[in-house]
């Protein structure tokens, strides 16, 4: 006899041919644990009630018996509507069935009928979703997402079959005191009165369970990925401690305690025999490429290679320069390879990496290419790491012996998402700017205050200062009426002459072309640059005081806190102006928001609430997953505990001796789409 499992394909069930298969496989579900957690994402109250119970537009059941032949009208080329008139007790009501035509067949006059749709108190009408029958036999119904190629109905019917064939076999995944100390529902019940509650109360206690269960599973993973990381040899990298000390004593500057304490935890990483996996996050502004810079330093003392890959050529060549510049008395040999690096120079620069003649390397994804071979890779950072993809990143570290690897990235993540994303990375959080910096002044103003905004330039130009002036397009655009940067580029030129002088940035023109504009507001040959977006990262002028960006409420939170961060780069005061008149409350929330702070966690969380996880980090790059039933956003507080419990779990001396975590091994091993390594 052949032993059920939830493992089982879902062809097995009754029904489930291939063309089926392929229809569920696109819904996620292979086998029969897919089909039992496939949840319905809301509930339907389908118990019958009298009219004068019913609050206007409700979603309700109505009984009553159809007293009218129903008239079908057809309007459009594939909608209609399906009308008839229907008694409850003494009270008589429209009922509206829209592009339902085949139902004609089903409403016959005088017959009896039970109907679940959206209740209008003043017409006395409702607007149907679907018939029920005289009998039905949910109070309380799931609704299960579907598509064009199946019915929810079927999916209901399908999960039915599957429960019914396979509950013996649902084994407990959260151990036992756990389940007791969070009163969570044992996994059999769980899941039946997921799909078949037999009220609101059992569905929400149901719902909580299963949120924990799927929060709990993926930390669990995570945390035995931290743990398998921990553990898996990589390269002791025993740096010159004297040595990084003057480098350090040697800065212009004095490292904040924010950077104190994350060098010495990148540091600590360094020295162990495992490999280091640490997210370095930091506002803008907040001194990572320092931190950067010690840590190679760091790794180069120990006679090892370094490379740093940013995913712009212009913030590459920043890096390179700023290295080179503070490396420089420490006979450091700091080398630039991006995709415009000249075939001679290139050849030459690969041929010295491979001897080790090269310490340390900035590149794009150049860096990635075959031809590209260290001779002893141990350090390896991302900057911006989001903005490469997990192949990319993957590549980079496969170049040395089980590198250490930092990540760095000016995007703050919120916990919420930290928790979800990162959970397998250490993190370090610079969070206070440099000393002397002040705080940016934050202005929204509105289209017909431009000239105020004008004033401000003019008086920071007077200064001796510089000015950003962002624009969200190139060129005019008849589907959007935005400012544009070619059109900002000559009023301003007009509205400036002859005192100061106006340059043009924007993502069309060829990267020379761009560098060089750069590198002119640098040396102060332009007071203005009018840009597009292409300046969110990589420039840092120190003497520009002033952002100004036109239409801003086209530009998203987190985009707008990285123009922002374009100034406030020196000691001088700075301005960020917002221009903008949006046409909702969304558009209102997020002006007010970078008003009220420039905390770029506090505007991430915010971001977050206001367009969701999957559009902050962008869905594909984020490696966000993509949960069922749990929301981290709302969730946070299971998701939280969840963790906690996780790592206590995983790291416990006897975790994979302990009986109670038997059904959670086994669910992994079969489950994990992480791959966490429980073998």
């Amino acid at each position: 006899m052949v032993t059920k499992t939830l493992a089982d394909p879902v062809s097995l069930l009754k029904g489930v041919g291939p063309k089926k298969v392929q229809i569920l496989n696109k819904l996620g579900i292979d086998n029969i644990q897919d089909l039992l957690t496939y949840y319905p994402f809301r509930y339907d109250d389908l118990i019958v009630k009298q009219l004068n119970e019913i609050a206007d537009q409700e979603k309700v059941v109505l009984k009553g018996m159809i007293i009218t032949e129903p008239v079908l009208a057809r309007f459009g080329r594939y909608k209609s509507r399906l009308t008839f008139r229907m008694l409850i007790e003494h009270d008589v009501i429209m009922v509206t069935f829209f592009n339902q035509p085949y139902l004609k067949e089903q409403l016959i006059n005088g017959n009896e009928i039970a109907i679940y749709g959206k209740y209008d108190i003043k017409r006395q009408s409702l607007t149907a979703i679907k018939i029920l029958g005289q009998q039905h036999s949910d109070d309380f119904a799931g609704v299960y997402r579907a598509n064009k190629e199946i019915k929810a109905n079927t999916i209901k019917s399908l999960v039915t079959n599957a429960y019914e064939q396979y509950q013996d076999v649902i084994e407990d995944v959260i151990p036992a005191d756990l389940q007791l100390k969070y009163r969570l529902e044992k996994r059999q019940k769980m899941i039946h009165d997921m799909h078949f509650p037999a009220s609101k109360k059992d569905a929400d206690k149901a719902r909580r369970s299963a949120i924990f269960e799927e929060f709990f599973c993926f930390q669990a993973a995570i945390q035995q990925l931290k743990k398998n990381d921990r553990t898996q040899a990589g390269q002791t990298i025993k740096y010159d401690l004297k040595k990084v000390k003057e480098f350090i004593k040697a800065l212009p500057f004095e490292l904040t305690n924010a950077q104190k304490r994350v060098v010495n935890e990148i540091c600590a990483d360094l020295l162990r025999p495992h490999q280091m996996n640490r997210l370095l996050q930091g506002d803008v502004g907040s001194g990572k490429t320092i931190i950067a810079a010690i840590a190679m330093y760091a790794a180069v003392s120990a006679n090892k290679q370094a490379a740093l890959m940013a995913p712009t050529e212009i913030l590459a060549q920043q890096h390179a320069q700023k290295l080179q510049e503070l490396l420089a008395p420490f006979d450091v040999n700091v080398s630039l390879l991006i995709g415009s690096t000249k075939t001679a120079h290139r050849k030459e620069l690969l041929k010295q990496l491979e001897l080790g003649n090269v310490d340390i390397v900035i590149g794009t994804h150049a860096l990635i290419q075959k031809d590209v071979i260290f001779k002893d890779l141990a350090l390896v950072i991302t900057d911006e790491q989001h903005r490469f993809g997990v192949n990319q990143r993957k590549i980079l570290r496969t170049k040395g012996s089980v590198p250490d690897v930092l990540a760095m990235t000016a995007t703050p993540i919120p916990r919420t998402l930290a928790l979800t994303t990162y959970g397998e990375m250490d993190v370090s959080i610079i969070d206070e700017l440099p000393n002397g910096r002040q705080p940016i002044m934050t202005n929204w103003l509105k289209k017909q205050q431009l000239n105020a905004a004008l004033n401000l330039i003019k008086e920071q130009l007077q200064a001796k200062h510089q000015a950003y002036v962002v624009s969200p397009l190139i060129e005019e655009s008849e589907q959007m009426d935005l400012q544009n940067a070619q059109e900002v580029y000559q009023k301003l030129c007009e509205y400036f002459s002859p005192d100061f002088k106006v340059g043009l940035l924007h993502g069309k023109m060829k990267g020379a072309d761009k560098d060089a504009v750069i590198q002119a507001f640098k040396d102060k040959e332009y007071d203005v640059l009018v840009s597009t977006t292409v300046i969110e990262v990589g420039v840092d002028v120190a003497n520009a005081t002033v952002m100004l960006i036109l239409d801003a409420d086209r530009f998203g939170l987190a985009q707008l806190h990285q123009l922002r961060g374009r100034v406030g780069r020196g000691a001088n005061q700075s301005y960020c102006i917002l221009l903008a008149d949006p046409k909702n409350d969304y558009g209102k929330q997020r002006m007010q928001t970078m008003v009220q702070t420039n905390d770029g966690f506090v505007i991430a969380q915010k971001d977050l609430e206001l367009r969701g996880p999957g559009d902050v980090l962008g869905s594909k790059q984020s490696g966000l997953p993509e949960f069922r039933v749990g929301d981290p956003i709302a969730d946070l507080k299971i998701l939280q505990i969840a963790q906690q419990e996780a790592h206590k779990l995983i790291n416990a001396p006897d975790f994979l001796i302990n009986p109670k975590n038997a059904g959670l091994i086994r669910y992994l091993r079969e489950f994990d789409g992480l791959q966490a390594g429980f073998d």
